[in-house]
């Protein structure tokens, strides 16, 4: 399968259904009509995570029977990609590599497989589950550009029976390091690294809060939007343009200082993926975000813009 950008070439592979044919592919994008001409391969696994903060119980799901790509298993980002919550680890807790691992066994994910996850869109959703494959090691992890409205819009198939992955085991080649919020509040007074924030400019400057019990960010933090990624026509902007955004945010620190954060540690993945794209090596992620750090009332809060 071919990535959709020339910067992150594809893996040698033969054509899918031939003799020890491989799929995988190392670019974090694979365009509608790629997947397309790969429907059916026996090495791609179809994750379909669409999700809505505001409708959580069904939304995901309702939409996932009316129609999705076929052969494509749902996951829920709140039971499956996401740890019982606790009032102080946040809204979409990371689970531990042990759960995730099992979620993916039972997806039909193992190391011979490449993925492809996708939402109803941009991929806010489905970056989450890109980036939980990537922090346990599976790099043949790419999303769909421009999501199931893409697919739909473009008139690709469409199927109402349910995906039934082939169970496996699943093992974590590794898993690579994040930033904790006793980490991110020992760096504050130093300012050793570069925060991003991914949500809206006005819960940023804490105008307003639909979802957490305090409105702000975290002291020092910049406010990079998560929509930023997209363009006009729902699909990533080009990694040049990207790879230009970031250095402006950057300021000239270097991406290893940089950590993500959002509201809960799912649109956040979406700026890693999009820092990705644009060439750079995985930066890390704050997985409890803003919920989780908001919960303690000893943790410092700002408003405003920097």
């Amino acid at each position: 399968m071919a990535p959709r950008t020339t910067r992150h070439p594809s893996h040698p592979s033969a054509a899918p259904g031939a003799g020890g044919g491989d799929t995988r592919l190392h670019s974090p994008l694979v365009s509608a009509a790629e997947l397309a001409r790969h429907l059916g391969d026996p090495s791609l696994v179809i994750v379909d995570v669409r999700h809505d903060l505001m409708h959580p119980e069904r939304f995901g799901i309702e939409q996932y029977e009316q129609g999705h790509v076929p052969g494509a298993a749902f996951a829920h980002l709140d039971s499956d990609l996401s740890a019982p919550m606790t009032g102080r680890n946040g809204r979409h807790p990371l689970p531990t590599p042990e759960f995730a691992a099992a979620v993916f066994g039972r997806l039909g994910i193992d190391a011979s497989k490449q993925v492809v996850v996708y939402d109803q869109d941009q991929g806010a959703y489905a970056s989450r589950l890109w980036w939980m494959l990537r922090w346990l090691g599976h790099d043949a992890v790419a999303i769909l550009d421009g999501g199931y409205a893409k697919w739909k819009r473009d008139g690709h198939p469409v199927s109402t029976e349910t995906g039934r992955p082939q169970p496996t085991r699943f093992t974590p080649r590794n898993v690579l390091p994040t930033v904790s919020a006793t980490g991110i509040a020992a760096s504050l007074s130093r300012r050793s690294l570069v925060l991003l924030d991914a949500r809206s400019a006005e819960r940023y400057r804490g105008e307003v809060e639909p979802l957490d019990r305090v409105a702000g960010h975290i002291p020092g933090a910049l406010n990079r939007p998560h929509s930023r990624n997209i363009a006009a026509d729902g699909t990533f902007r080009s990694p040049e343009e990207l790879r230009a955004d970031f250095e402006g945010m950057l300021h000239g620190r270097a991406a290893e200082d940089l950590v993500h954060y959002c509201g809960s540690g799912v649109s956040a993945c979406h700026n890693v993926l999009a820092m990705t794209i644009a060439g750079y090596p995985l930066t890390r992620l704050y997985p409890g975000s803003w919920s989780e750090w908001s919960s303690d009332p000893q943790r410092p809060v700002a408003k405003g813009q920097i």
